[in-house]
């Protein structure tokens, strides 16, 4: 089977890395695997792994220029003779969708995220077979675009067991941060991502603060880079910090790669997310190496956390439901958690999962395109 998957970039991303993760197991199961974007950071990795990058506009939103890329993907579509398109976005949809009227392939989209309500956000529910990565996802569709239950199979997202295994710990790394951040003997709870309102790091700071006057121990450590122009938020959050006068609390420490030493060493992770997540990646990460989560109460967060048993759900903006949160994650036992994500969200079981949309979806295509006649 030849798998083509499209999406604009192949940069930093849950979606870059989920494309990035398939290409390399489809090809690792005798699948040939190509993967179209207008190029980034992790093109070559598709190389490395196997697989084929082909660098094309697929990112563009330019109305101008949509036909002429249209023409420049059907023509390499016609080269490459796959069995699958996979669209991972809107804009690589669309080209698809018109590249494909007549080349006919077996169209899968995967629905990422809760999209804008419009006939452009519509694409993404036109494949022969739709894949959502959570059951909110799935829920959003439907009530906005009516898709078929039928057409539709939610896919969580799923970690490497060995990638993040507390087995393979650089405890080296993990000392040294912690001697840097003056982490030893702390209490660590731990924010993962970008420098965004969207992560709303302004109740994560007011719940550390809460949490510090009956816990002086506890700190607070986010771990996200800053944009350019997101710089003024960053700023804010700082002056947020003296202003509740934190300034020992809360770690901004930047960046880093290695977060399964990052989840190890950190008693608890949260996710404050104002919007709901398609999903919490996150989550299942820290998860796998037995760190309990807490996460706002909608979105993807609802198909990972069972509540009292591996995580707490609290209410998106409340401070004192997150501070009192904070003050049971005790309560949960950590030498489960890790079971509990192996039986429910691995890559093995995305990838099966995925390579079994595919086959069914071919054979529904094949079934319904015209018998041919002999004369």
């Amino acid at each position: 089977m030849h798998v083509v998957q499209l999406l604009p970039e192949l940069n930093q991303g849950g979606v870059e890395r989920g494309a990035v993760e398939l290409s390399r197991e489809l090809v690792k199961r005798g699948h040939q695997s190509t993967v179209i974007s207008a190029g980034g950071s992790q093109a070559a990795q598709i190389e490395k792994d196997g697989g084929r990058h082909i660098t094309l506009d697929v990112c563009s939103k330019n109305p101008l220029t949509f036909f002429q890329r249209v023409l420049k993907l059907k023509t390499e579509l016609l080269k490459l003779n796959p069995d699958i398109l996979h669209a991972r976005s809107r804009v690589p949809a669309w080209l698809c969708y018109f590249a494909n009227k007549k080349l006919k392939i077996t169209f899968i989209t995967t629905v990422h995220g809760f999209n804008s309500v419009s006939k452009y956000s519509e694409i993404m529910t036109r494949g022969d077979a739709v894949i959502c990565v959570s059951h909110p996802v799935k829920e959003y569709i439907q009530k906005n675009y009516g898709t078929l239950d039928e057409k539709i199979t939610v896919i969580h997202r799923g970690i490497d067991p060995a990638e993040f295994d507390p087995e393979k710990l650089d405890q080296a790394w993990i000392n040294s941060f912690k001697t840097k951040f003056d982490l030893n003997g702390k209490f660590v709870v731990t924010a993962v991502g970008r420098i965004t309102e969207l992560k709303d790091y302004e109740t994560f700071i007011r719940a550390i603060a809460d949490c510090a006057q009956k816990v002086p121990d506890i700190y607070g450590l986010i771990v996200g880079g800053v944009r350019h122009d997101k710089q003024a938020y960053y700023e804010r959050l700082q002056a947020l910090v003296k202003e509740l006068h934190v300034e020992k609390h809360i770690i901004f420490a930047g960046s880093h790669s290695q977060m399964p030493e990052i989840y190890a060493l950190s008693d608890a992770l949260v996710s404050c997310s104002k919007k709901p997540e398609s999903f919490g990646r996150t989550l299942i990460e820290a998860m796998a190496m037995n760190t309990p989560v807490i996460a706002t109460r909608h979105g993807g967060a609802l198909d990972i956390i069972e509540e009292g048993l591996n995580g707490f759900l609290v209410t998106p903006g409340n401070v004192n439901e997150l501070a009192d949160a904070l003050s049971r994650q005790k309560e949960i036992p950590r030498g489960s958690l890790r079971e509990y994500v192996l039986s429910r969200f691995t890559l093995e079981k995305m990838v099966e999962a995925t390579i079994g949309v595919y086959k069914k979806a071919l054979e529904q295509h094949a079934k319904s395109q015209p018998a041919s006649c002999d004369v």
